[in-house]
């Protein structure tokens, strides 16, 4: 029932430079592997920034009358700090980020900042590429009936496009936001509408404290 891990979806091969790596080596890498951005690491493999194509042009276009850019190093092409993952964060949690930053790519380190991997776009989108009917059948089986403990056609569920409507009748009130945000978890869900019921109230309506010296 939850969402996939970020160390489960990574690359753990990881393409990467360090602070005094020349232009032109950078440029090979790029190439060779056929990525658009790699990690520089330290002597410790700890994460300095990330370097992505789009930080080579900036650089030749800053240098311009300068020094000639392959004179330059990773470290002072890089963009830093850099926006970084650890292994046990959610996939939608990685992707919410990677969209807010608007980057491409997140390195994943450990405790120790350590690099371990890297999580492109690419390995987000393929957890979000699922069938509708997939979806539908893990909201039934994993929250209504195994989570909740209610029978399979309490609750009607159906699936369009990642969007997942839920509509039928349960047992308590307080059931209602529990199947919604274990349903909002789950890997390839974009939205959820909720049209629930519940049978019986028990959120309790709390009263104020009474005052010194009220009756």
């Amino acid at each position: 029932m939850t969402a996939h891990r970020v160390g489960e979806v990574m690359t753990r091969d990881v393409v990467q430079a360090h602070r005094t790596t020349p232009f032109e080596e950078v440029v090979r890498l790029l190439g060779h592997h056929r990525i658009s951005g790699l990690p520089v690491v330290d002597a410790d493999d700890k994460v300095l920034g990330v370097l992505s194509g789009s930080d080579l042009a900036r650089a030749q276009a800053h240098r311009d009358g300068l020094a000639p850019p392959s004179a330059m190093t990773a470290g002072e092409m890089m963009t830093s700090p850099a926006i970084t993952v650890h292994p046990e964060q959610t996939v939608p949690e990685a992707a919410r980020l990677m969209e807010r930053r608007g980057v491409e790519r997140l390195p994943v380190v450990d405790e120790a900042d350590r690099l371990i991997g890297i999580a492109t776009r690419r390995d987000l989108l393929k957890v979000f590429l699922r069938e509708d009917d997939d979806i539908r059948h893990q909201v039934t089986e994993d929250i209504i009936v195994a989570g909740q403990e209610l029978p399979p056609g309490a609750v009607r569920v159906s699936v369009r496009d990642g969007v997942v409507t839920l509509d039928g009748r349960v047992e308590a009130r307080s059931q209602v936001p529990e199947i919604i945000h274990a349903t909002w978890r789950l890997d390839g869900v974009v939205g959820v509408v909720n049209s629930l019921t519940f049978r019986r109230d028990d959120c309790p309506v709390l009263t104020p404290p009474r005052g010194v010296g009220s009756p």
